[in-house]
Order: structure tokens, then sequence, then C-alpha cells
């Protein structure tokens, strides 16, 4: 019996548009079980979902780096692993002096700053749809700010081949650096993984893994979908992927995640 979900949002419950379906909406609403969205997006760039789905229950962000529940329109944290704030300054600094062709911003908890309004930051506004603050970063780099996220964009292949290998190389272990598409490289904390932030919602509402359900598309899902008991992936998922589904469910253009409610988890919902 299915008694929580858990979700990816982009390639997975949102469209190629970036948006929900009403088909998904109401599914989700109709079969009445817990839905947690588990994305590397902020909580800002969450709300949206959040709001059309009613969801009150804990919500996961920044990749797991981030646990939080939407309570009288304010984020209320439950649970939180940020980036240590000199790496931070240390990794914009490289990119600035480096890597010309790179938007580079970061994230506290309720802004995303950024010093230029480029292509790739203006690429992110579209999809993404957080309003950022330009601000010059040296006064903040004087502070000490709890960072969740960095966000690298570049449209250029060779030099995000560059990026890669060499923050890579002066990574100290404490930082997860991952190529969430061929133009996106997200820092955070190698503590904010997908999985934990399942395991800590599992336990929170003393669950067994038999009990939960989750849907993705990417390879950062794999964890989150090692973790339940029953986990579906997109037909416009990894190939590499879906050896690990117990299901395959429609892509996200053709309201997936509502296909695989219906299809596979309200039977398990009911033992049938």
């Amino acid at each position: 019996m299915i008694k929580h979900i858990f979700s990816d949002m982009d390639g997975t419950l949102l469209n190629n548009a970036c948006q929900i379906s009403d088909g998904n909406v109401r599914a989700i609403e109709d079969s009445q079980i817990p839905f947690t969205l588990v994305s590397a997006r902020s909580p800002k760039e969450m709300v949206e979902v959040i709001d059309k789905l009613h969801l009150t229950e804990p919500q996961i962000g920044f990749n797991g780096g981030l646990i939080f529940k939407k309570v009288d329109g304010e984020i209320q944290p439950l649970k939180s692993e940020t980036i240590e704030f000199s790496e931070v300054k240390r990794i914009i600094q490289i990119v600035k002096d480096e890597f010309k062709l790179t938007s580079y911003s970061f994230y506290d908890l309720n802004n995303w700053y950024v010093e230029k309004l480029d292509r790739g930051i203006e690429y992110e506004i579209k999809m993404g749809g957080q309003t950022p603050t330009v601000t010059d970063f040296a006064p903040l780099f004087e502070q000490e700010l709890s960072v969740f996220k960095i966000m690298l964009i570049t449209f250029d292949e060779t030099e995000m081949k560059k990026l890669v290998t060499k923050l890579n190389k002066f990574n100290p272990g404490n930082l997860s650096i991952y190529q969430s598409t061929p133009t996106y490289l997200e820092i955070t904390s190698t503590k904010a993984q997908k999985h934990l932030g399942i395991e800590y919602i599992k336990n929170l509402e003393d669950l067994q893994t038999s009990e939960l359900a989750a849907f993705g598309d990417g390879l950062n899902d794999l964890s989150m979908l090692q973790n339940v008991g029953t986990p579906i992936v997109m037909e416009n998922g990894f190939e590499s992927l879906k050896k690990h589904a117990k299901y395959i469910t429609k892509d996200n253009e053709h309201d997936g995640v509502a296909y695989g409610i219906k299809q596979y988890l309200l039977n398990e919902k009911t033992g049938i």
C-alpha cells in the first residue's frame, strides 16, 4: 500500500514548458496520497506547483539540501545542508577569472544572487520563474551567508568540459558537482542528496520503504528511486535509469505522473 509519493519536477512532473498539467494536478489530488516534490530548484521556484497542488507535506529543494514546509505563505525549513561559504567565494572567483562564457550565481533560502543579467541568467529566469537579486558580490562576500546551491550556466560545450574538470580537481571532497543538463552545472553540499531527504520524511512519518513511490527521469534521481519500494521512470528518462524502475510510465509531455498514479500506484495503495 502506497502512503507517500515523491516526484522530481523538471522532465518529470513538469512538461517541457516547465508547467504542471491539469491532468497531473487532478490525478495527484484525486489519489489523496501525500505528495512531495523533490527538486534541485529553490523553494521559490517550487511554490507555484506547491500552491496548485495545495501541498501541506514536507517538500525537498536544492537536490536534498533543504527540507521545508510552506506555512502561512512562508518557507519553514525543517532540515538544511549548506555549502561552506569559503568554497562559494572560491568557486565564484575561479569562474569569474577563468571562464568568461559562464554565468554564475548562488542561492540562499530566500534569494537568487547574480551580478549581471547575461544570456545564461536570462535563460534561467525563463525556465525557473524566480526573479534574481542583482547585486555586487563583494559586499555579500564580507558576510557569512547560508548558501544552498551555486549554479553555473554555459552554452559552450568546450567551456563546460573545462569547467567540470577544473572544479572537480579542486573539490575538497565536501562538494557535490553535478552537470544536470548540457548547459547547467549545479554545486551543493555532498550532504544534499535526494535520497537523504526521502529518508528524513520516511522517518518523520514512520513509513516503510515498501510504502513509498517515486517518479524520476534523470541520473540525479537514481538514489531517490533506489530508496523507495515503487520506483517509476518516465518514458523520456535516461535509458540507463530505466533498468532501476519497477514501472515505466508515459513521458512528461503526456501526463506520465498522472498515468503512473492511476495505472500503478492506486492499485498498490488499495492492495489490489
